[in-house]
């Protein structure tokens, strides 16, 4: 074991073991292996330990990264967990998929040539570790409090702050549509990136800790929002969002362009076990067919990495900018290159091809301008840069928006903003309606799993202030 820090001027970068893309095609399991623990403590002993950790700067949950790495490097792995686990309620699930290059990595002070340190994988080795030593505990508050509180939404929002509110001692209730509990941390995100198995266990963590679910119970069908303050002291919105953004264009709604939650809700959802008729009869199957996926984030990646996996034909991803300019992280492009995926840079689709049924996108070259109002360079046609990509299964990976909370709720009084996401104060996180909160997607739009964690965490908080300010006896005049 390394007697100090600063291991990175004699100890080069590695991460952890990667199976090989044809091993990994032939199944969705995580693709990473797990450090060895010798290996993760040499690793996090690269930490130049900087007296300003940009790494804890630009982490949204500004994760004390020094010093759970430092334990780390000294193999005191509990109280590196302990440490971890103060500012992150799912450390083993952000050390999986947040985009490390992008938050923690990326900014990590190491000078490029010797590589940033690896601080997601040594995350995740922490917390598994912890788990397989039974130090991660449910929830036992220090005392039980009478006043109760609903969550509705039960992806990472609604879970941290449903554990938060526990830890509190608070009766916590949690309403979800779906039979699981994850929201798309479970029907969104395939298992080579997050294996359901550990969203699983963090849902019967919360359950042995005392919060409540209520699956299959959407609001405005099962139960309505009115019913919901009548029953708790306060409630949060943490339902995320959900409808996709839809493209246009000649040939849109032709049969086999479908969004891409349909299609990886259907992918997660067989890979659970689960009776899947669209799967069955091969709409949202890509086995034997050419598809095009449309996008450059995160999500786009996983539908390319997913439909590879099924055994599709072949399988392209268009996207209107360049390498450069991609939403989604550089890893996961550099993966789904690994595992055969063709990309379509500066292109962008046209129209859809076929009769009735989709049979190609005839798509157009770009080339980028001058910046735009938000300061990223606009995309603009080639002229005569037409080409056709031939696809039976095109998959819109283009981003998600708020669905009517105010309609599905029969809540008029909840205000949205102008791109239709609840409107909060941004010190307490209520909503227009007193006592009623909300966090996560559904405030700031679709967003990292990260961020989601943060925005719960601060929401609980501010929901314990409202409580306890309610609680207090109104002085006499």
């Amino acid at each position: 074991m390394p007697d100090r820090m600063l291991q990175f001027v004699a100890i080069p970068q590695q991460t952890p073991d990667k199976r090989a893309p044809e091993l990994r095609l032939r199944d969705f399991e995580e693709i990473y292996a797990e450090y060895a623990p010798a290996q993760a403590a040499t690793q996090a002993s690269r930490c130049s330990q900087c007296g300003v950790p940009f790494c804890q700067v630009h982490c949204p949950l500004s994760n004390n990264i020094p010093d759970w790495l430092k334990l780390a490097a000294e193999q005191r792995l509990e109280e590196a967990y302990e440490v971890s686990s103060a500012t992150n309620n799912f450390p083993e699930i952000c050390g999986r998929i947040c985009p490390q290059d992008r938050l923690c990595e990326g900014n990590c002070v190491i000078e490029k040539g010797f590589e940033s340190v690896t601080i997601g994988a040594v995350e995740r080795f922490i917390t598994d570790t912890a788990f397989q030593e039974g130090w991660v505990k449910p929830v036992r508050p220090r005392r039980e409090r009478a006043e109760s509180v609903g969550i509705v939404g039960a992806g990472p929002a609604g879970l941290a702050a449903a554990e938060q509110l526990r830890k509190l001692g608070y009766q916590v209730q949690v309403y979800d549509r779906y039979d699981r509990v994850g929201g798309l941390m479970i029907y969104g995100i395939p298992g080579f990136k997050l294996e359901k198995d550990v969203v699983l266990r963090r849902w019967k963590l919360l359950e042995e800790g005392g919060v409540r679910f209520h699956l299959d119970c959407a609001i405005g069908r099962d139960i309505t929002l009115q019913e919901l303050r009548a029953r708790h002291g306060a409630v949060l919105i943490a339902t995320g969002v959900y409808k996709p953004r839809d493209i246009g264009g000649p040939g849109a709604g032709l049969v086999g362009i479908v969004p891409a939650l349909d299609y990886l809700t259907a992918s997660n959802r067989h890979g659970l076990g689960d009776d899947v008729p669209e799967f069955a009869d091969g709409t949202l199957d890509a086995r034997g067919k050419r598809v095009v996926v449309v996008g450059g984030g995160d999500t786009a990646m996983d539908c390319v990495r997913s439909a590879v996996r099924q055994g599709a034909a072949s399988v392209t991803c268009l996207y209107r900018r360049d390498r450069a300019n991609m939403p989604g992280s550089l890893r996961e492009v550099k993966n789904a290159e690994e595992e055969g995926v063709q990309f379509q840079w500066l292109a962008a689709p046209e129209a859809f091809l076929g009769a009735g049924v989709v049979s190609g996108v005839r798509a157009v070259r770009m080339h980028l301008g001058l910046p735009d109002a938000s300061g990223r360079q606009a995309v603009e046609p080639m002229a005569g840069s037409h080409f056709t990509v031939p696809a039976e299964l095109v998959i819109k990976a283009l981003g998600f928006d708020p669905e009517d909370l105010p309609g599905a709720f029969g809540e008029k009084a909840l205000k949205v903003s102008r791109w239709g996401t609840l409107t909060v104060d941004r010190h307490s996180f209520e909503t227009s309606l007193p006592g009623v909160f909300a966090a996560g997607d559904i405030v700031r739009g679709a967003s990292l799993v990260v961020w989601a964690i943060r925005d719960g965490r601060d929401a609980a908080a501010a929901m314990h202030t409202h409580l306890q300010r309610a609680a207090q006896p109104v002085a006499a005049e």
